[in-house]
């Protein structure tokens, strides 16, 4: 065997290797793109989960939102106050205030709701839509119950309760979005972590139609709204809805409404504690009108 041959080869390879390396590290040198130090320790800040809840393709498309000021500070939901905090630091920018926002449902609907037919499919809410247009349910207004919430939900926060209709764990929940993205219907919206009374129903229909598809539906009747004391609640578009900068969580409304429509939903003694107080109140003020109007005629 010729050693000279071999030495000649590993010399001329290990020069070649020094040459594309000198030449690979000029390129890396002349090509480099600066990354701005705080993106890594903005990512770091974020929830990791990769939920797709603030629009960005994960959490690395939404910190260099964040930095590129196309982003809020506080787009990543799952990060918390704590997380926007930080990156406010981070930024050199003040923290964000306001309350904790979760997820809610608007339908308390589920086997209370009459069914047109069984659907039988494929077990995801957006395919049951596309089943004779969706009508399953007789309320096209009410869930499906099929979960496509809750495989969307990253952290367990949301599940179909026994009666066919999805319910948000508030302690779990980080108001990402995801749910209310994956519902086809739209009946997932966000509520202050604070506040315990909610309407539970989206139906938009009069009230001789709601009656008809949903035993637990609002019927605008208006009885939520001639009792707050608050003006907090309202009907629009025959519906109720909660004013949460004016809700005081008296839960008046609630023990107001006949089809137990709002949540928290009263017991049948606090419906009668309700009644029997109502009625006191309107005696009382029929009493002190009377005695108004009798003044006059006694002097």
């Amino acid at each position: 065997m010729d050693f000279t041959t071999v030495i000649w080869a590993v010399v001329v390879l290990g020069a070649l290797a020094i040459v594309f390396g000198l030449i690979l590290a000029v390129a890396a040198k002349v090509f480099e793109v600066e990354v701005d130090p705080r993106l890594p320790e903005i990512q770091a800040c974020l929830a990791g989960a990769n939920c797709g809840g603030c629009g960005y393709p994960g959490c690395g498309g939404c910190a260099e939102a964040i930095l590129a000021g196309k982003a809020p500070i506080n787009a990543c939901a799952p990060a918390g106050a704590e997380g926007a905090a930080k990156i406010a630091a981070i930024m050199g920018m003040e923290a964000p205030s306001g309350e904790k926002m979760v997820a809610h449902v608007l339908c308390n609907g589920g086997t209370n709701a009459v069914k047109n037919f069984e659907y039988r499919g494929v077990n995801d809410c957006l395919a049951a839509t596309k089943v004779l247009a969706g009508d399953a349910l007789a309320c096209k207004y009410g869930c499906l119950g099929f979960g496509s919430c809750v495989t969307a939900c990253k952290f367990d926060a949301i599940h179909v309760g026994e009666n066919g209709v999805a319910v948000v764990d508030k302690e779990k929940c980080t108001n990402c979005g995801a749910c209310r993205e994956a519902c086809p219907r739209k009946l997932i919206v966000e509520v202050p972590y604070s506040k315990k009374v909610f309407v539970n129903c989206s139906n938009k229909d009069k009230g001789p139609t709601v009656t008809k598809v949903c035993a637990n539906s609002c019927i605008a009747c208006g009885m939520c709204e001639r009792t707050c004391k608050f003006d907090a609640i309202h009907v629009i578009d025959n519906v109720a809805v909660i004013d949460y900068s004016k809700c005081k969580n008296c839960t008046m409304c609630a023990k107001a409404c006949p089809r137990n429509a709002i949540e928290p939903i009263p017991t049948a003694e606090e419906k009668e504690k309700f009644k029997a107080a109502q009625k006191a109140a309107a005696e009382k003020k029929a009493a002190a009108a009377k005695a108004a109007a009798e003044a006059p005629k006694a002097e």
